[in-house]
């Protein structure tokens, strides 16, 4: 029997604190929300992680033994150490999955991997959103039909800065008329890496059949393929040199 996917939900779990409309929502954190939403697939060994605990809970022995990050932020970007992005950007460089979710495009490991500024246009106006599955063949899709919506959600449109995406998996659409590339997919160094728009904080959307389902495919499909140090060696030639000429 395999061994289980080694999954951190990272959350900064500020908004559930000092919110008590976000806490309605999520009593316990949004953490836990998609803890429990992810326990109902199997294969999957979950811990979390927040904002206030040391290190942000994302010490270098957490991350070792971490296969995939499911990251979490909004309103407290700036309070993550920028010691603590730097070294999740080396794990993912090094073979680490990342899963960025709805307002952390402007989480600062995010935009330390994209290198843009991942800038876009929003508006919280409880709106529809319609999400296409433009690629039904992909892992991450699996179990998806051709779309789904939810009810209520904050509106996130174009241009999104980033760079263009290795492939595109989902596109949504919003009651107000504006589009979003909603699902994105690169790759870092030896890394994986998954964006995923819905998750208003306001609204239970990590509660919705269909994204729990796209989160735990996302998390299979950016378990490492390899872990490998970054290095920059000196090394020595396979075969013989002939003398180097002198000056």
């Amino acid at each position: 029997m395999s061994e289980a996917l080694r999954v951190v939900i990272w959350n900064e779990c500020r908004h559930e604190q000092q919110d008590e409309a976000v806490r309605a929502v999520y009593p316990d954190g949004i953490h836990k929300a998609l803890e429990r939403g992810l326990n109902e697939y199997p294969g999957f060994s979950i811990r979390t992680a927040t904002l206030d605990e040391p290190e942000h809970g994302l010490t270098e022995p957490v991350l070792e033994e971490t296969d995939v990050l499911i990251w979490w932020g909004h309103k407290a970007h700036g309070e993550v150490a920028d010691a603590v992005a730097e070294r999740v950007r080396k794990h993912v460089l090094e073979g680490m999955g990342l899963i960025v979710l709805h307002s952390s495009h402007w989480a600062k490991v995010f935009r330390l991997l994209m290198g843009t500024t991942c800038s876009l246009k929003w508006r919280e106006a409880g709106e529809r959103e319609r999400i296409w599955n433009l690629a039904p063949s992909h892992p991450i899709t699996d179990g998806i039909d051709d779309y789904f919506e939810i009810e209520q959600e904050e509106m996130y449109g174009e241009r999104f800065d980033i760079p263009e995406p290795d492939r595109l998996i989902f596109l949504s659409w919003f009651q107000g008329g504006e589009v979003f590339r909603s699902g994105c997919v690169w790759e870092r160094g030896h890394g994986r890496i998954f964006y995923f728009r819905p998750g208003h904080e306001t609204y239970p959307t990590y509660r919705h059949k269909d994204v729990l389902r796209v989160i735990a495919n996302a998390a299979r499909w950016a378990k490492p393929q390899v872990r490998l140090e970054s290095q920059c060696p000196m090394t020595e030639p396979l075969e013989e040199l002939p003398p180097r000429p002198c000056r």
